[in-house]
């Protein structure tokens, strides 16, 4: 054959394996995405295909897998490709590679409800201890009861049995004030935090305290006892707190009473209408601001009818009186001591400081 035929001849079969070659690798690259060059292979430094057509390396390479001698595969060139692509390696490998699963949503554990209940009785008391520990010992009408105790006697709605256990031990543990003291609307209504209780609430308490001495001069129209303020219902009360936050028997009030004897009579008789509503109190406890003195009319009236109805005497530890005392000293008044005691007059609760 003619050395030109031969030429041609061979040219044609080179140009016919090259367009196989690309064919090839254009009809893969539409199915899989691209493939990159081992990194056991050398990249020429040049190509004289153009950059739409594969490299000579990766046509070589894809010579190799698919006309490789003996039809076999070379496995490590084969690994090494379908280790660098992200689809199946089915053709190079042989192995099924099972897609990734797509990620499911996790299972949202349910939280089981602490057993509090289960809990022995002493370990709940103490919990409830802490749980109330914030809140003042003495209750009365406040303008901040929904902050401080309001919200925490929601407890109480859990269930039954919490309402009974936390219920008592809240109402037992507290002293409640019988009339409000706190200047304002509170201090003027008819209707104390003691008759806003329920009769179960009321059974509970085993302490109450009486205030004396705000509005000496005008005591409120419902500082009055009567059925209404449930003091029969708080069988279970053993101490009543009488505290004296003045005296208007002193010298220092001349001139500013209403009348003599007027608030010390009134004291006497509240005293009074409730001790015999609550025939149950074993004893009252006395106390008062340093102001006070235990020889004047005020406290002489109210100690005596304390012990008309048979109830023991004990002392507040404000005051510090005990049953040795003799005499005391007269508190000589003071400018700053009759500007207080007229605020006092109008039912502002203040203390008077000697």
């Amino acid at each position: 054959m003619p050395r030109k035929a031969t030429q041609q001849l061979v040219g044609r079969r080179i140009t016919t394996r090259t367009s196989r070659t690309v064919a090839t690798v254009v009809d893969n690259s539409l199915h899989a995405p691209p493939t990159p060059i081992p990194s056991n292979l050398n990249t020429p430094l040049s190509s004289a295909y153009p950059s739409t057509y594969a490299s000579e390396a990766e046509g070589d390479v894809d010579g190799e897998i698919e006309g490789g001698i003996g039809g076999q595969v070379n496995e490590d060139v084969a690994k090494a490709m379908g280790a660098l692509t992200l689809a199946g390696s089915v053709e190079a490998t042989g192995e099924a590679t099972a897609p990734p699963k797509p990620l499911s949503r996790l299972a949202r554990r349910k939280q089981k409800p602490f057993p509090f209940l289960e809990l022995p009785a002493e370990l709940r008391v103490k919990i409830y201890e802490y749980f109330f520990d914030d809140t003042h010992y003495v209750l009365d009408l406040d303008p901040d009861n929904y902050r401080r105790i309001h919200k925490k006697l929601g407890f109480l709605r859990t269930c039954r049995t919490i309402s009974l256990e936390a219920g008592y031990l809240f109402y037992s543990t507290h002293t409640v004030r019988i009339f409000p003291t706190h200047p304002g609307k509170h201090f003027k209504t008819k209707k104390p935090l003691l008759a806003r209780m329920s009769a179960r609430q009321r059974s509970w308490i085993t302490s109450l305290e009486m205030r004396l001495g705000p509005g000496w001069n005008k005591p409120p129209r419902g500082w009055v006892v009567n059925p209404a303020l449930g003091l029969h219902e708080c069988t279970s009360v053993r101490k009543l707190t009488v505290f004296v936050e003045c005296d208007p028997s002193d010298g220092i009030f001349n001139g500013f009473r209403r009348a003599d004897d007027f608030y010390e009579g009134f004291s006497r008789g509240l005293l009074t209408d409730v001790l015999t509503e609550m025939p149950f109190v074993e004893h009252v406890t006395f106390d008062a601001w340093s102001s006070v003195r235990k020889k004047g009319a005020m406290m002489r009236g109210l100690i005596n009818t304390a012990l008309s109805h048979g109830k023991q005497i004990r002392w507040g530890p404000e005051r510090g009186w005990s049953d040795l005392d003799d005499e005391e000293d007269i508190v000589v008044p003071t400018n700053d001591m009759v500007a207080t005691a007229l605020l006092n007059g109008v039912g502002m609760d203040v203390v008077i400081v000697a």
